[in-house]
């Protein structure tokens, strides 16, 4: 009887831990107040994925040049707790990269929130074990294959190249799995493919284990999984402090695909600063090949968001309730083509 209490105290003990740490680490329960006239920084979550990568950067970039950044970057292990901040606390969080999906059926159900911006292009593949009998699409029929959920992009990129070769996602089993959980998945062989955005699944191909079976970039080019999005009341408050967001992101993406040398020191500095990953694997995902994923191109299009919204109604994620002047404010996102790098080069 004890021995339960005790095992049911320390349980409470380390859900008080965790929820302290990351009050202080990710909601600045502990930080100081600003001084009288200062602005509080807000909130910009984001996952430690490549596609996420735009918002570390931005953040580095600003305070080397300027001394300190403008935003604070919040970061989360899943897709769950970052909705929850982001819907529940827009006062702290009132812009995230998400899900391109994840955000259009937000909107059908009535959160305020317009996408404004694209946080990558491409940076997603379908892995296989190296060992595996799949060497094309049509080997993946009564296949096992991980994606990261319902509203992941990488389930209708799945249902795309089905569709291509006369197949359904019915033709294969379908399990929702936390993408930095995929890796070991695959090399256990519990599962027969995995799909998410980098890095998790460079990590296979860079330890030995994981074969492309294809990347989004070869069948869909243009790929889109992350966007980059706010509340509507931001939009309406705040309207010079998103913009200035916004061109933030497109020049740091401007700036990663500026060199390989950048791309590199990105990987570096993101991944000890603000992944907690090695900084091998974001080099790898990062270079091999270097258009693997890429930050160029970020203004969002019509024509990509009317194909993603056709294909989550035939997949049965959305309901087709929400169009593109629903779910996104295009007003912010600046012409790529005039997008200009910052002069910044990090200190060797």
């Amino acid at each position: 009887m004890k021995f339960g209490r005790y095992i049911w105290l320390w349980l409470v003990a380390w859900l008080v831990l965790i929820t302290v740490l990351h009050g202080g680490l990710n909601l600045r329960w502990f930080a100081p107040a600003p001084a009288h006239g200062a602005r509080l920084k807000y909130g910009v979550g984001f996952l430690p994925v490549t596609c996420h990568l735009t918002c570390p950067v931005t953040d580095f970039i600003n305070k080397n040049l300027e001394g300190e950044s403008f935003f604070q970057p919040m970061r989360f292990s899943g897709w769950a707790e970052l909705k929850e901040m982001f819907i529940g606390r827009p006062q702290d969080m009132p812009a995230s990269f998400i899900l391109a999906p994840m955000a259009m059926a937000l909107r059908e159900q009535g959160v305020k929130i317009k996408i404004v911006h694209l946080g990558h292009r491409d940076g997603s593949a379908v892995m296989v074990h190296k060992d595996s009998g799949i060497f094309q699409v049509t080997d993946l029929r009564g296949k096992t294959v991980a994606v990261p959920g319902r509203y992941a992009n990488q389930r209708l990129i799945l249902y795309r190249e089905l569709r291509k070769f006369g197949m359904t996602i019915n033709d294969i089993k379908i399990v929702e799995m936390p993408p930095p959980d995929m890796p070991a998945a695959l090399l256990s062989r519990s599962v027969d493919a995995i799909s998410s955005g980098e890095p998790f699944m460079g990590q296979t191909e860079l330890d030995g284990y994981g074969r492309v079976l294809f990347q989004a970039k070869d069948v869909w080019p243009g790929f889109i999984s992350c966007v980059l999005a706010v509340h509507e009341d931001a939009i309406r408050n705040h309207r010079d402090e998103i913009q200035r967001l916004v061109n933030g992101i497109a020049a740091s993406g401007k700036w990663i695909d500026q060199s390989m040398e950048h791309r590199m020191d990105a990987a570096e500095f993101v991944a000890k600063g603000y992944y907690n990953q090695n900084p091998r694997l974001l080099s790898f995902v990062l270079s091999k090949p270097p258009d693997r994923v890429t930050y160029s191109r970020l203004k969002p299009l019509r024509a990509d968001f009317e194909e993603i919204e056709k294909l989550g109604i035939e997949a049965g994620i959305l309901q087709g309730t929400a169009h593109f002047e629903d779910y996104v404010d295009d007003t912010f996102a600046p012409d790529p083509a005039l997008v200009k790098p910052p002069a910044f080069e990090v200190k060797k």
